[in-house]
């Protein structure tokens, strides 16, 4: 479980593809001898399990394995050496839940398709696969490649996010354009609640 707070950003050091998926090292700025093998990092909003990890440079690398599914179905196929990665350590029980329940599950992609300056924030609008749009709400919660954003405004399915400079700053999103795709997670007790919503209605 995660917050959708990043807490580093990362770079892809090196990845191998094979039949199976692919193998990807990447480097952070969290210190080796707080990782182990086994544990999980979200990675731009994917949930990924550390096979191996050493130090480097003021920090660590750290490689993980990726399926093909998880490739087909998230951004992490685009990934090339040098790519910028947004990172959150899994949740402990003394995490301040800044952010919202994130399992680091995607859901499915979302497509931004407008960009704009709003003060000192920039504002983007994307769009949501149709079976997903039906999950974002006003003022709810949405993560976007790991982050946890509040819906501005929805309309269909396209919604609208707002980025202080912070947040610009310490994650990917200060590199996004216009058509670029990001990791979609919906809001679990949204996806919950429309279970029970169809269950009963069954």
């Amino acid at each position: 479980m995660f917050t959708g707070i990043i807490t580093d950003k990362g770079q892809v050091a090196s990845l191998e593809k094979s039949e199976d998926g692919m193998t990807v090292r990447i480097k952070s700025g969290f210190q080796a001898d707080t990782i182990e093998t086994g544990c999980s990092i979200c990675c731009s909003g994917c949930c990924l399990t550390v096979t191996d990890f050493g130090e480097a440079d003021a920090g660590c690398w750290f490689e993980v394995d990726i399926s093909n599914e998880s490739l087909a179905l998230t951004t992490l196929g685009q990934w090339e050496i040098g790519s910028p990665v947004n990172l959150e350590r899994a949740v402990t029980l003394s995490t301040e839940l800044g952010g919202h329940m994130v399992t680091g599950h995607v859901d499915g992609l979302a497509t931004i398709v407008a960009q704009a300056g709003d003060g000192d924030s920039v504002r983007f609008d994307l769009e949501a696969p149709v079976d997903l749009a039906g999950f974002i709400a006003k003022k709810g919660s949405v993560t976007l490649d790991g982050t946890s954003l509040t819906v501005n405004g929805v309309d269909a399915r396209q919604f609208s996010i707002n980025l202080i400079p912070h947040t610009l700053g310490v994650t990917t999103w200060g590199k996004k354009q216009v058509g670029d795709a990001v990791n979609l997670e919906v809001d679990l007790i949204a996806r919950y609640v429309a279970r029970l919503v169809e269950y009963n209605a069954d």
